[in-house]
């Protein structure tokens, strides 16, 4: 038996805005990606025997059949490859899972980063890309493996970008999922929830907005009042919904803004909600 064990990072996105419907149904956007130090950790192993998968995880909500992302990417390179071996891979979880964090997509690109090694590089990097695009919006991006990438499309034509700004920041899950079909089915007709902050911030980095928090605000009124209690915090510089939520992420000044936000954020939100303190850019 041989196995890799691969870091899986969560990322972020800086902005999101929405262009339109496609014809197939699909959003283009254009969207800035960020990878942050919060990561899971997926072992892939090859095994002796009959083809099989053996797929395992530490979180007992995620799915363990073909329906996992992490499956379909094995499945997709051994479809392109006609590779039929015998696998297993275990995803140790530390990203939540429906909070716009990546991290189902994250494991999918660490599981066609690792079976494409340990069967010898039979593809090239920029078909792994091009299967991680096929796969999921943010495949591409994990693929690439950069600090932060702009992905325009339907957010699978990704290019890396510099990205010399360290953002220690605090990641807020609400004890609820947001289904990134449901939000942008909603986006079109949504409109903006009164008193939510969400004109476009100034950064340093670029203009932070996210066009998908009109319509999740609409809904889950708790995440724009969220976001506007960040905004007030004296440590805090920016604060904004990542991907389709539900997490809404504050930069903070420094990295002690953002350790001693931690404890102010879960009492404000309560027992239930998931609040991490990370960082993006470079560690």
């Amino acid at each position: 038996m041989t196995q890799l064990v691969l870091n899986s990072h969560a990322k972020i996105n800086l902005w999101l805005r929405v262009m339109g419907r496609r014809d197939d149904g699909f959003h283009d956007v254009t969207t800035r990606m960020c990878r942050l130090a919060l990561a899971d950790q997926v072992t892939v192993a090859k095994l002796e025997g009959e083809p099989r998968l053996e797929l395992t995880c530490s979180d007992p909500l995620v799915p363990v059949d073909e329906s996992n992302l992490a499956a379909r990417a094995l499945r997709s390179f051994q479809q392109r490859t006609g590779e039929q071996g015998a696998w297993r891979i275990h995803l140790e979880k530390v990203i939540p899972a429906g909070a716009g964090l990546g991290g189902g997509s994250s494991n999918a690109a660490a599981v066609l980063r690792a079976v494409n090694e340990l069967c010898g590089h039979p593809l090239d990097h920029n078909t792994l890309v091009d299967m991680a695009g096929q796969l999921g919006a943010d495949v591409a991006f994990f693929v690439l493996d950069a600090l932060a990438g702009d992905g325009t499309g339907k957010g699978e034509k990704v290019v890396a970008v510099d990205f010399p700004w360290r953002l220690p920041m605090v990641l807020v899950k609400p004890p609820f999922p947001i289904s990134t079909p449901w939000a942008y089915q909603r986006w079109l007709g949504s409109k903006p929830t009164r008193g939510a902050m969400n004109v476009p911030q100034v950064c340093p980095w670029g203009v932070m907005e996210n066009d998908l928090e009109r319509p999740v605000f609409e809904t889950h009124l708790f995440l724009a009042a969220l976001k506007n209690w960040l905004l007030e915090q004296s440590e805090v510089v920016a604060a904004l919904m990542s991907g389709s939520g539900s997490t809404v992420f504050a930069i903070t000044r420094h990295g002690s803004g953002a350790t001693e936000l931690v404890p102010k954020v879960q009492q404000w939100c309560g027992e239930t909600s998931w609040v991490r303190a990370t960082v993006a850019g470079p560690i």
